[in-house]
């Protein structure tokens, strides 16, 4: 293999590495989803200030925590200085969310 040939795939691979610095600046929509409802239009329609919407899921069940609409983590709500806050009780492992992009 001659220098040349040699530069070239090194220079090859270099390019297929992403730097971590690049990933750390990507901003990314993180939503908690404290459950889901399926309703018609007639009834969502219907809705008034005080109205209640029942969700799939039971109190005290753990939140989701999506990025970019993939499920990462769940938690539960907390207060911290007057404002909600959700503490982590389990975070999906690496495998998990790779599954799901």
């Amino acid at each position: 293999m001659t220098d040349t040939s040699i530069d070239q795939a090194e220079s090859a691979n270099n390019q297929r590495q992403i730097n971590p610095e690049v990933l750390q600046n990507i901003s990314v929509t993180l939503s908690i989803e404290v459950g889901r409802a399926m309703i018609k239009i007639r009834d969502l329609m219907r809705l008034t200030q005080g109205s209640v919407v029942e969700l799939d899921r039971i109190a005290g069940e753990p939140l989701d925590l999506l990025v970019n609409n993939t499920v990462v983590a769940q938690g539960e709500i907390v207060l911290v200085n007057d404002r909600y806050g959700v503490r982590l009780t389990r975070v999906a492992p690496a495998s998990e969310r790779m599954k799901n992009l």
